[in-house]
């Protein structure tokens, strides 16, 4: 404390410009105006109120000192215009006592500025109710003005409605304060006109306007003789104790019902009442519900602002050489979310929601069961499945006819079989990847594909040779038996499955998540561990069917009524077709679609082999019956 011995019971000016910065802040209000007297006080004041805005991150627009009873130069009085009538300032915060605002005033006189609100401090206690006030005031229509916090005071109300100049005619204040409510004098002066009768009554008067009069400081007054009272008793009940010490302790409940002690600086624990004037009537302002504006009453809070409030999903920029409530919005970027002063990046595993004010869990994603691309996928698959059953089982009934029998039919229902386990295993490629599919996928894709790719290379060959051993106990058509053909399958089928083994022993595949390649989802994905063992296991199955299709084409012009040259040619051709494809589509797709694309292939390869090779017997087998002999 300054002065130890010094207790006051009105507020302290600090509490009063707290008072009006909360007051902008709680309406939001960043950019204001500051209109202070041109004196040391109004400079300190408004450097305070500068200082104290600015860490509440709201910005003085511009500050112009006023001067005392002056009339400005155009210059000046322009710029003060210009400055008022901003749209984006509405807000204007006013300090200074009436000599030094008459210049503001004037100004206000002469070019009104309605829609704006003003913020003006106790200097201008409006509660006081003087009838100057209706002029002075008339520019300023609808202001928030703080007023030192009154109370009703038990019997005081009663004690103005009794007073009376006879009864304290010592008093100075109660002949000034006659004439203003009476317009008479009590003195007596020679020529007098306006002499008071002595029957003037405050009760005959405007009470209200009359009361309020003495009410703000009469109320402090009152607060100050009862603490003073307060100590006094305790210390004469408390001897050799010092009355700075009783007053610092105490602690009591006044008559209007309020609790009075004081801080350690000495102040009292008050406030301030908000009002709003409107011409000359007196409103108090329920501050979380309207504010008043000039002639009417507007429920939506007016903006003060250099740059609106940035929207969701975007973040402040500061302009070069601004103030930091000017500033513009930009997006933030994917991935990012806003708090207006800038973007934060949402941990891996998240992203932004809609508004882009928070992050939120990524959506796991993969090909399902559920969905249309994974069940029309499934339903294919699950109908070639159940059409290469029916071919089998149609051959197996039909295995003694020429056409079954012409070119090896244990090699036909192994082809089959291979078949049927390629359009099953793409069944594995959809639902949530889980280690035992990772591995099962592509070792059953790469095998059964093998064994159906090694079948038809047996089968091109076995064409062949058998063109080479057309003498009767031949050598060569000996060895062309079933164990030869079985062997190339075998042996082809081994090589793979090899392949298989190590690459699930060096670097097998495995379910991961993957976070990058779709944007604000997780895909559940498999990884094929080695890239290499993946690329080895197509290179081999191209291989062998590159060379199947090699064998065929040569032998598509052999002379044989059932020759199947022809067929496996196009079949191939389509199969290699089909998979050449397949590595770029591969490469470029992403997430649950590089499945897709797996599973078309092995869907369209499959399908190529089933078609090409089987439907034209199935035709004759069922159309053509009489067709199916040797002869021909």
């Amino acid at each position: 404390m300054h002065f130890p011995t010094s207790y006051r019971t009105v507020p302290n000016e600090i509490v009063q410009y707290k008072a009006i910065v909360d007051l902008i802040k709680h309406f939001g209000w960043s950019w204001v105006g500051i209109l202070a007297s041109d004196n040391e006080s109004g400079l300190q004041v408004s450097q305070y109120l500068h200082r104290e805005l600015s860490k509440e991150k709201s910005c003085v627009a511009f500050l112009e000192l006023i001067p005392y009873r002056d009339i400005l130069d155009e210059k000046r009085r322009t710029r003060i215009v210009q400055s008022l009538r901003d749209p984006s300032i509405n807000v204007f915060i006013v300090y200074g006592d009436r000599e030094y605002m008459l210049t503001l005033q004037i100004i206000l006189y002469m070019f009104p500025i309605p829609g704006k609100v003003w913020i003006i401090s106790t200097q201008w206690d409006v509660s006081a109710g003087f009838d100057y006030f209706f002029l002075n005031f008339f520019p300023f229509n609808g202001s928030l003005a703080l007023s030192m916090r009154d109370n009703h005071i038990p019997g005081f109300q009663d004690f103005i409605l009794g007073l009376n100049p006879d009864m304290y005619p010592n008093d100075i204040f109660l002949p000034y304060i006659w004439f203003e409510f009476f317009y008479c004098n009590i003195e007596i002066h020679p020529n007098d006109t306006m002499r008071c009768t002595g029957n003037e009554r405050v009760e005959n008067s405007s009470v209200p306007e009359f009361y309020k009069i003495f009410s703000p400081y009469s109320y402090s007054v009152y607060t100050a003789v009862f603490a003073v009272a307060h100590a006094l008793h305790n210390m004469y009940l408390h001897k050799g104790i010092t009355r700075e010490d009783y007053m610092k302790n105490i602690n009591f409940t006044n008559g209007a019902g309020e609790n009075v002690h004081f801080d350690e600086n000495g102040d009292i624990s008050t406030g301030f009442d908000i009002i709003s004037w409107i011409c000359c009537l007196f409103y108090e302002l329920p501050i979380k519900l309207c504010v008043i504006l000039p002639v009417y009453i507007v429920k939506q809070i007016p903006m003060s602002r250099c740059s609106e409030i940035c929207a969701p999903g975007f973040r402040k920029s500061a302009r070069q050489g601004a103030l930091s409530c000017c500033y513009d919005c930009i997006p933030c970027p994917d991935g990012e979310i806003a708090n207006m002063d800038s973007c934060t990046k949402c941990p891996e595993d998240q992203w932004h929601n809609a508004k882009r004010n928070m992050c939120v869990h990524k959506v796991v994603t993969y090909l399902s069961y559920g969905e249309p691309l994974g069940m029309s996928l499934a339903f294919i698959s699950f109908l070639l499945f159940l059409l290469s059953g029916f071919i089998l089982a149609l051959f197996i009934k039909k295995k003694d006819t020429p056409i079954v029998k012409a070119n090896n039919r244990d090699l036909s229902f192994i082809l089959l079989l291979s078949l049927k386990m390629c359009f099953l295993c793409s069944l594995i490629f959809i639902g949530h990847p889980l280690r035992v599919t990772c591995i099962l996928r592509q070792t059953v894709f790469g095998i059964s594909f093998s064994v159906s790719v090694s079948s038809i290379l047996a089968k091109t060959v076995t064409v062949v040779i058998a063109f080479k051993a057309v003498k009767p106990g031949s050598r060569l058509r000996k060895f062309l038996g079933n164990k030869f053909s079985n062997s190339v399958v075998l042996f082809c089928s081994l090589l793979q499955i090899v392949i298989c083994v190590t690459w699930l022993g060096t670097s097998p595949p495995f379910p991961r998540y993957n976070m990058e390649d779709e944007v604000g989802k997780i895909v559940a994905e498999c990884n094929e561990g080695s890239l290499l063992g993946f690329y080895i296991v197509l290179g081999y199955l191209g291989f062998l069917a590159f060379v199947s299709f090699l064998i065929a084409f040569l032998a598509r012009n052999l002379p044989d009524a059932f020759n199947e040259a022809k067929y496996i040619t196009f079949s191939m051709l389509v199969f290699c077709s089909v998979w050449i494809s397949f590595i770029p589509a591969y490469l470029s797709s992403k997430g649950k679609y590089v499945v897709a694309v797996e599973i078309f292939a092995i869907l369209a390869s499959s399908s190529g082999l089933l078609f090409c090779i089987f439907i034209p017997k199935c035709y004759v087998i069922l159309r053509k019956p009489e067709t199916s002999t040797k002869s021909l």
